[in-house]
Parts: structure tokens; sequence; C-alpha cells
């Protein structure tokens, strides 16, 4: 069965952003030849899911190409609709277009933020793997990655890796709801 994956990095102190989108503070790590295992991961997955703010941040950016054409892309958002050259817009509850996409064939499911995503989905229990990239920063403020309110979840660390630039990569399996103890 496919796997909902959430690949994203965070500052040490546990924030994806500042409060104003900025994500400056991982280019600290950008060396040349290591993507910290990013291209590799990518083969593993087939449908991508953000939220509206992190692909308006990715539009934002003036890239010359879409990253992710060779993926199916979901944007989910409350307020936009339909389809653009790069990904459909879901309007509907997260549990819903998870529950569908884990019916068909295909590779994993990856999920890249934002946080209120990341929130939604947690609440539901609906990411099964974590890896989580932790850049040696402390950011102070900002947009959290994990936010209060969700349920307690175990989770069983199944990797873990450390960069020279100081990035430590932590994988996580999540532990099923009706497994957890």
């Amino acid at each position: 069965m496919r796997k909902v994956v959430l690949f994203i990095a965070m500052s040490l102190d546990g924030y994806i952003a500042k409060e104003d989108d900025n994500i400056d503070f991982l280019n600290q790590v950008e060396r040349p030849g290591e993507d910290y295992g990013y291209a590799a991961f990518q083969h593993t997955v087939d449908t991508l899911i953000w939220g509206r703010r992190t692909y308006d941040k990715i539009q934002s950016m003036g890239l010359p190409e879409f990253m992710h054409k060779d993926k199916k892309c979901y944007v989910l958002s409350k307020t936009r609709t339909g389809q653009d050259e790069n990904v459909e817009f879901y309007n509907g509850h997260p549990k819903d277009l998870i529950a569908s996409l884990k019916q068909q064939t295909g590779k994993n499911i990856y999920c890249d933020g934002g946080g209120e995503i990341v929130a939604a989905l947690l609440q539901e229990r609906l990411i099964d793997q974590l890896i989580v990239s932790v850049i040696p920063h402390l950011l102070g403020s900002g947009i959290r990655l994990f936010r209060d309110g969700r349920p307690e979840q175990p989770i069983t660390l199944t990797r873990s890796s450390t960069f020279p630039s100081g990035l430590v990569q932590l994988w996580y399996d999540c532990v099923p709801e009706n497994q957890a103890k």
C-alpha cells in the first residue's frame, strides 16, 4: 500500500519558515553535490500534496520550470479550485483525498507542507513516515512544523544521518493507531 511521507526541513527550534514565509535559513546547508537524499527520495514518489501557501511560495521563487512535472500534484486550498498547468486544487477533506490516493496503484505520496497541511494530516493520523532534516539554526519564531493540538502518536526511529554541514536527518515511521499501545 502507498504511504504518505512527509519530507521536510526545519530549524533546530522547530520552524519551517519565518512569519513572512521566508525560508532563507535553508540556504546555509547548501553544498555542491549534496542533496541530502532528495533525488533518491523523489524516485519513491509519484504524487505530491502541498498547501496553497507553500505552492504560492514555490511559484514566487521564479524557477525556470516547475520542479515536479513528472508527478501528480495536489494543492489543498479553501479558496482556489480547478487546476493550472502544474497542479490540481483540492477543496475537500484531506482524509478523503488520502483515502482515494491510497486506493490507487502507484508509488508513495509526498507531503511537502506547509504547516497547516502537516497539522491537518497529523490530526487525522494520515502521515505514515516522517523524514525531517534539522537545520543547525535557531530561527526564534515563525511557522512551526508541529503545531499544538494534534493527538499523541507514537513514532519509531528507523534511520538517522548526519552531514558535514551540520544537518541531521531523522527518519521515523508513524505507528498506526490500531497498533499503538
